[in-house]
Parts: C-alpha cells; sequence; structure tokens
C-alpha cells in the first residue's frame, strides 16, 4: 500500500501524533498477526459484478474509486486501495450497476464508498449520484467519506450540488478518529454538507494509540454531536493484513464503550459492533452491564460461530512478511 498524504493531513500530522500515526506508514506494517487476511470481510466473494458488493440483502455497496486524498495505514481494503487502474471506475461501470439495482427491487438503499468517492471528478460524482438515484426502488442513498478530515478542499460546490439533487435521503459517513481531526476547515465541510440537505453521521475504529482512551473518544463523540455529526459505529480494527500493530485489547475496548455508554448522552454514543471475519456482518458487541459469554456470537443469518481466541486477542505477531 502506497503513502499518500493531503498537504492539510501533512500540517496537520506535524503537531498531532494521533493523526501522523494513522497516516505515517512504519515498519510495524511488515508484522503479521495471527488471523489476518488480505479480505477479513470477504467483499470479493459477494461482488457479482466489478466495484459492486452485495452482502446484505436490501442494500449494495458501490466502490466509486480505489483512491484517497490520504491512506489510511488501518484501512480494511489495503488490498485494493491505491490501484488506480484496477479501482477505477467509469459512467459504464455505473450503468452495470444500475442494471444489477434495477433487477433486484429488494434493494432499497445503496451505499457510495470506495476509496473515497468525494475524490473523483466533479463530472463522474454527479453521474454516480444521478444514475444510483434513478431506480424507483432505491429510497436511500449513503456516501461513505474522510474528504472533510482528508482533505475538506475537495468538497467542492459542484459535489455539493450533486449532492442536493437527489430526491432521496443523502446519508453522509464521515470517518473520525481523534478530536484533533476536527479543525475550523472540517468544522466548515461539515456545515456546507448540512445546509445542502446531507444528513450527517461518524464511523470510529479503535486504534491502539490512537484513540483507545475514553477521554478521547468522550471528546471526539461530544464534539461530533455539537457540529451536527451523529456516532453511528465504533468499530474493532478490522484483522486485516498490516495492520495488526492499530489492534487494542478487547477487554479493554468493551470496558471503554461501556463507560462512553454510562456517560453520553444517547445521541452521541455510537453502536460498538465487531465486523466479524469471514463476511458474516457488523455484530452489535454486548457491553458490561450484562454478565456474557463472548466465546460464541450469532450472525445476521441465526447462524452460530464460535469466537477464536485471537480473533479478540491483542496483537500477537506471528513473523515478518513483505508488504
Amino acid at each position: 500500500m502506497l503513502e499518500k498524504r493531503s498537504k492539510h493531513i501533512e500540517e496537520l500530522a506535524k503537531s498531532e501524533p494521533a493523526v501522523a500515526r494513522q497516516f505515517l506508514a512504519s515498519e510495524e506494517e511488515r508484522l503479521l498477526s495471527i488471523g489476518e487476511a488480505r479480505d477479513p470481510l470477504c467483499e470479493e466473494l459477494h461482488q457479482p459484478i466489478r466495484g459492486l458488493v452485495h452482502k446484505y440483502a436490501n442494500r449494495v455497496l458501490c466502490l466509486l474509486t480505489a483512491e484517497c486524498a490520504s491512506y489510511c495505514r488501518f484501512c480494511t481494503r489495503r488490498r485494493m486501495v491505491s490501484d488506480v487502474e484496477q479501482g477505477r471506475m467509469t459512467e459504464d461501470d455505473i450503468e452495470r450497476w444500475v442494471g444489477y439495482i434495477s433487477s433486484r427491487p429488494e434493494v432499497k438503499e445503496v451505499i457510495i464508498s470506495g476509496g473515497d468517492p468525494l475524490v473523483v471528478s466533479e463530472d463522474l460524482f454527479s453521474f454516480a449520484i444521478k444514475k444510483l438515484s434513478s431506480p424507483e426502488t432505491v429510497k436511500v442513498l449513503r456516501v461513505g467519506t474522510r474528504v472533510p478530515v482528508s482533505d475538506p478542499a475537495l468538497l467542492t460546490e459542484s459535489k455539493l450540488e450533486s449532492i442536493a439533487s437527489a430526491v432521496q435521503p443523502v446519508y453522509v459517513g464521515i470517518h473520525f478518529e481523534h478530536p484533533a481531526e476536527i479543525t475550523p476547515e472540517t468544522v466548515s465541510a461539515c456545515e456546507r454538507l448540512r445546509k445542502v440537505g446531507a444528513i450527517l453521521y461518524s464511523q470510529t475504529v479503535f486504534l491502539a494509540g490512537v484513540n483507545d482512551d475514553y477521554d478521547v473518544l468522550y471528546e471526539l463523540f461530544s464534539r461530533l454531536i455539537e457540529i451536527g455529526v451523529r456516532p453511528y459505529y465504533l468499530y474493532r480494527c478490522d484483522p486485516v493484513e498490516g495492520a495488526g500493530h492499530f489492534r487494542v485489547d478487547f477487554e479493554k475496548e468493551r470496558e471503554i464503550a461501556t463507560k462512553l455508554r454510562a456517560n453520553l448522552s444517547g445521541l452521541a454514543c455510537p453502536t460498538y459492533v465487531i465486523d466479524s471475519p469471514n463476511g458474516n456482518g457488523k455484530i452489535p458487541v454486548p457491553l458490561g452491564f450484562w454478565g456474557v459469554d463472548y466465546s460464541r456470537y450469532r450472525d445476521f443469518q441465526g447462524d452460530e460461530h464460535e469466537v477464536e481466541p485471537d480473533v479478540l486477542a491483542n496483537c500477537r505477531f506471528a513473523g515478518i512478511h513483505s508488504l
């Protein structure tokens, strides 16, 4: 995975170690942790046509690009991010997505992601919004992005107009990891999105050395709700190759999530989930208010799984491999 950082992130990383750790490559990425995989969520097994992932019956994920404004070192799509040739979608690809969606009326929700869809050209973004909102059966559009954090200047008026043009509600999911990311430029980007009618929510990943701390996350989620961003998911870091050094001890995560739930307002508290290995879905984790056996869980199909110890354990490195 290549290194890439916007000028905005370069400047922020100079004074904020928690930001630098997310975007600067390190030798730790060469350590292979037990249980890691190239595609831990098995997205490629659920890709009926290029760039479209269909894991859940009522929604599809459309990967508009493999590029981002800046590359997060813990990305679950490390296998494809920065692969410009394979990850560059065209209008023809989008037309094929629309054909697939139109033939499946059970698909009510379309999630436009990547990479980061807000880094593509204004024309391609406008085309994607127009086409993917066209099937009558599509009731909700979502855009997954980190541009308001990683390079707010990429949120142009043209892209805002495209979001405003959709007849469906448009939910914009923004990836936040640390309070230092809530800069004046980022706040302005969120305000501009809200003014065109976008409904904002956030996603956050537990990251060792970045936000595995109650006070840090309490401040992050409190400030997000103040700028009109609803905290949505708090993830356990996926077991993707090269990101093992970011994984936090499971018990520590659960304790922090429990304390957050006890002290934040319900509106400011995200759901703590594990996007379970082998593509079994985002499973909510019971917090410390209940006595629970964490060695087993049921997926969304009702099938029971036994949790391998290394899935929940802290990093246990198995050796060195080449990136």
